[in-house]
């Protein structure tokens, strides 16, 4: 018998729910009745964006790399709201730089190309790791679900472009760990889902939209939303990563 579960009631953690993807994603799990904590750097807009939502939000100042942090985190969502159901990385950094300049003879800073991998892999998993053993302790559902984790890659770990090397990696490394986390959680009835969107920032926006099959431009932060309550509602999505692109690959 399928169990669809409903948003309705979840509580749900956001990493970068400050602005950007997690942004429209707490909003959106506020408007359909879920309970989120923003999870975002102390310089983030975090406070006024909870205080804006209103008694179901509320916002946990953290470094997705730092362990203290997100336990912090993980820990406020039981105090203020008791359990937690979902956990939804968007927190990432990106670089653009060549592997090697050769007009400047000078090589990828070693540094960035690390910073990017930390946080956007290790972060990431940070937060899995410590979400997951909060989320063991709720009682399964009929199907035996107790949680549901939702990562952020890119189609840049596919298809990734020219000075790209770190950012692609890093996407690409979530995109890898997403079957083994979902194999090693199963038993736990905890799900692991990643999508890989297409959205890119402003300054290339209508390059790129010109080469979206259909529809023909950027997609909207609201459709990431609206595809991870999906993601959290649906029972049998697990251990899968998904392309919101509109049928974009990359050139170089």
């Amino acid at each position: 018998m399928c169990s669809l579960r409903l948003v309705l009631g979840m509580v749900g953690l956001v990493t970068g729910g400050a602005s950007g993807l997690g942004r429209a994603t707490v909003e959106r799990l506020v408007q359909q009745g879920a309970c989120a904590v923003i999870l975002d750097l102390p310089s983030s807009d975090g406070h006024t964006l909870a205080a804006s939502l209103g008694e179901r939000c509320t916002f946990a100042p953290a470094d997705v790399t730092s362990e203290a942090d997100v336990r912090s985190a993980v820990e406020l969502a039981r105090q203020r709201f008791g359990k937690l159901d979902l956990a939804v990385n968007c927190a990432g950094i990106a670089v653009a730089v060549k592997t090697y300049n050769f007009k400047k003879d000078v090589p990828h800073s070693l540094e960035d190309f690390t910073r990017v991998i930390t946080v956007n892999i290790a972060g990431t998993f940070n937060v899995i790791r410590l979400a997951v053993g909060e989320m063991g302790k709720n009682e399964p559902d009929a199907d035996g679900h107790r949680g549901c984790i939702i990562n952020t890659a890119s189609v840049a770990a596919y298809d990734g472009q020219v000075g790209q090397a770190a950012y692609s990696a890093s996407k690409g490394g979530i995109v890898g760990m997403t079957l083994p986390i979902a194999r090693d959680l199963a038993p736990m009835g905890i799900r692991v889902v990643t999508i890989a969107p297409g959205q890119y920032t402003h300054t290339v926006q209508s390059f790129l939209a010109r080469q979206v099959p259909f529809p023909s431009r950027l997609g909207d932060p609201a459709e990431f939303a609206h595809l991870v309550t999906s993601l959290a509602e649906n029972p049998m999505i697990n251990g899968e990563v998904i392309r919101l692109d509109g049928a974009i690959r990359m050139q170089p």
